[in-house]
């Protein structure tokens, strides 16, 4: 089982500050959409098209707004909070905290003679840190990790398999990349000659700030000159494209292939949502909705 803890409704209300509508004693072990909840599970409902759901699922404990009011007889204990999706979320975080963590170096990986390791960190086989690297304090590292020379990688930062961060990026505090995401690839510059293209090099880096997360296979280019940033607590989905000197605010959201094109900015709070193509040098201010498709 992906968890093992068992919570009762009382406790989980009582750390989520909510009111408790039936049995307090009911104990759950494990999660459940609430379609595909089993006794044992707690579910949630947020979203008034899955209302029907209630009266039909199996789950124990259903989360609920705090201003749901039912229709008929529910057979689940309900928890009243004032919002069922980040209680969940709550919740899943407590999970987390109590999961033990990896710690230690793998004797298959291998880490320059010049690199700086923090405290508490976990670093799995076949990860390649180059020289000068610094890694922050309770880091995780899993294998097949390419960390390249001068890459300076904050506190608390969890790095799925098969990442690959280019020399001299940098990598904040609580950040997390996950599998295939290549940071601080050569940007595509080209100049264009009588006999063909002439590559120009890529001489910049990537900056992402604290609290950032990146989805699988995403690519965030390296400036030409100069940096590409990914503001603070912004999330990007799996496979965005982000070009060489692009500047993203702080706390914006990036959906599924989303194209950015190099020395474009989104200012922050935007939303950008799935299959936007945004060409070069564009401006996109705070607190922008981009709609999908565009």
């Amino acid at each position: 089982k992906e968890y093992i803890m068992t919570f009762s409704a009382k406790q989980i209300a009582d750390h989520l500050h909510g009111e408790i509508i039936g049995n307090p004693d009911v104990q759950v072990h494990s999660f459940a959409k609430i379609e595909e909840g089993k006794p044992g599970t707690i579910t949630f409902l947020s979203n008034p098209k899955y209302t029907h759901y209630i009266y039909e699922t199996q789950a124990d404990i259903v989360l609920v707004n705090s201003d749901f009011g039912t229709e008929k007889p529910i057979k689940a204990t309900m928890i009243k909070v004032s919002n069922a999706y980040s209680a969940l979320a709550s919740l899943l975080e407590l999970i987390e905290m109590n999961t033990p963590k990896k710690t230690g170096i793998d004797v298959q990986s291998a880490i320059a003679s010049s690199a700086q390791l923090g405290k508490n960190i976990y670093i799995g086989a076949f990860t390649v840190v180059e020289e000068n690297a610094e890694i922050g304090d309770n880091c995780q590292i899993y294998p097949q990790v390419y960390i390249g020379g001068n890459v300076k990688i904050g506190k608390n930062t969890l790095i799925h398999s098969g990442v690959k961060i280019y020399r001299d990026c940098i990598i904040g505090d609580n950040c997390i990349l996950h599998s295939g995401a290549v940071i601080g690839a050569e940007g595509f510059g080209f100049s264009r000659e009588k006999d063909g293209y002439r590559k120009i090099p890529q001489t910049g880096n990537v900056i992402i700030e604290n609290d950032v997360e990146i989805g699988a296979n995403t690519c965030i280019d390296r400036g030409t000159m100069g940096v590409t940033i990914i503001g603070k607590g912004t999330k990007i989905d799996n496979l965005v494209q982000v070009g060489h000197n692009v500047r993203i605010g702080e706390n914006c959201i990036v959906v599924a292939q989303t194209g950015i094109g190099g020395s474009s900015e989104i200012g922050e709070e935007s939303v950008i949502a799935g299959q936007v193509g945004i060409r070069d040098h564009v401006k996109i201010g705070p607190g922008s909705t981009v709609a999908g498709l565009t």
